[in-house]
């Protein structure tokens, strides 16, 4: 047999192996209950549910979009995840009791305690419109992983990627995937090694690298900027404060100090991956100048043996499905909590019934986008600054009660959202990033709040603007 054939024979078979094993797997954990399907029934440890948060907040699309900037702008790309690390530990130190002791399981609900039921509808909207970007993302970025290793185009690849995901995320729930998400977070680590490991060996070590680029791309910010790194930091910090998927994670763990543990393990297992993919992509620039910065990290899969290589695309596999799983299974949360049930008001087995065809559909509908290739890293600090705005109303709505009401936080939502997206398709006018359009828009309308008549008599009274 011809030896790139067989290659491809032992990585695909690796790839089938793994998945089949982790679907078992998945299936044999799956939730059987709403209650399990959505935050697992509160019996997670909080260990658990911080290798959770970090694989879901620094998945396929970080790991592959983060490599990409690096290659194209230096190590300073590795503050797309330090900015995760920072986000986690204010989430920690900040929030995270709070959003536990709220009884909240989705941040819509968290933003109807204050602003009432219009504001929860919008903010749902919103989330969802991210979320289902997020995964677009999520999908390029795992079949740039897996067409590099086995050799297929993107689009056979995207489908490869859809279809086996579907298991954990229809049958699963957060009870299974939590679990099965230790496996490959563990896997995950494992691949970056390996391919740090092997862009070292390739390349010499950092200071060829060093030698044979400009010195940019080993500055605090290289060719990023401050101004981007900024906007990384508020544009994350403010994702992670507001994200679904997080906001569900913490809502999962057993008690409030399990809650703000687990929040802190996420920032500690993020802060070195950072560096790891920042030296991934700079080597790929180094060795591999003329190719194209998508490939930045799955290049080196096809430099490896056999073995190592099929270690490495099961490692990236393992992070598109769970990053594609939770991210569908938040989109989920939110269709059946706000739209769904209210709507439907169905018993308990058909809620669950109707969760996992909802669970199918909205992780199948990114796929209608994913032709259309952005740039990873772009498309992911876009859906960050969606996700700004809502965490800056609810924040607003916690610590400044007295700022804005019902009506002007509805406003503000719809507002920030139209901005920031036009803002994004705009290609970022005047050097202006679209996170600070979205952290400043919302805060301005609920600031203008105070001069319109009659906005504070609905701000004292959030709780009649819920019911």
């Amino acid at each position: 047999m011809d030896p790139t054939h067989s290659r491809e024979v032992l990585i695909a078979g690796s790839v089938i192996v793994y998945i089949v094993l982790t679907s078992i797997l998945a299936y044999a954990l799956r939730s059987r209950t709403s209650a399990q399907f959505m935050v697992g029934s509160k019996a997670l440890p909080a260990v658990v549910i911080g290798i959770l948060l970090m694989s879901e907040f620094i998945g396929a699309k970080s790991t592959v979009g983060t490599a990409q900037e690096a290659f194209e702008k230096g190590m300073a790309a590795g503050w797309s995840v330090h900015a995760a690390a920072i986000g986690f530990l204010l989430l920690g130190l900040i929030f995270a009791r709070k959003v536990y002791t709220s009884q909240q399981h989705t941040i819509s609900g968290l933003v109807e305690q204050r602003y009432g039921n219009g504001a929860r509808i919008v903010v749902s909207i919103i989330m969802i419109y991210a979320l289902l970007l997020v995964n677009v993302g999520n999908y390029v970025s795992g079949a740039a992983a897996l067409s590099s290793a086995i050799h297929t185009d993107l689009t056979v690849s995207t489908f490869i990627i859809a279809a086996f995901s579907a298991v954990y995320y229809v049958f699963g729930g957060l009870k299974s995937i939590a679990y099965v998400t230790v496996l490959h977070s563990l896997v995950k680590l494992v691949g970056i090694a390996i391919l740090v490991g092997v862009a070292a060996m390739l390349s010499g070590g950092l200071e060829p690298i060093r030698h044979g680029l400009p010195a940019d791309y080993f500055s605090w910010d290289g060719l990023v900027g401050p101004n981007k790194i900024l906007a990384w930091i508020v544009g994350t910090v403010g994702a992670i404060f507001s994200t679904q998927y997080i906001v569900q994670a913490i809502a999962s763990n057993r008690n409030e100090g399990a809650a703000r543990s687990s929040v802190l393990i996420a920032a500690a297992l993020c802060l070195p991956l950072g560096f790891a993919l920042g030296f991934i992509g700079v080597a790929a620039r180094y060795l591999y100048p003329t190719q194209d910065s998508l490939y930045a990290l799955p290049v080196f899969i096809e430099q490896m043996s056999p073995a190592l290589a099929s270690v490495v695309t099961v490692s990236l596999v393992a992070s598109v499905l769970v990053s594609v799983s939770t991210v569908a299974l938040a989109t989920t949360a939110l269709v059946m909590r706000d739209f769904y049930v209210p709507w439907r008001k169905p018993d308990a087995d058909a809620e669950l019934k109707a969760t996992r065809y909802v669970a199918l559909a909205v992780g199948m509908l990114p796929l209608l986008c994913v032709f259309f290739t952005p740039h990873i890293l772009e498309l992911s600090f876009f859906t960050r600054a969606l996700r700004l705005s809502i965490a800056i109303v609810a924040c607003l709505g916690v610590y400044l009660p007295w700022l804005g009401s019902p009506r002007t936080a509805v406003a503000s939502l719809i507002a920030s959202g139209v901005a920031t997206t036009a803002w994004y398709l705009l290609g970022n006018p005047y050097g202006v990033d679209n996170m600070y359009v979205a952290a400043v828009v919302p805060a301005l309308v609920l600031a203008a709040d105070r001069l319109i008549p009659g906005s504070r008599n609905s701000a004292a009274k959030p709780q009649e603007a819920a019911r």
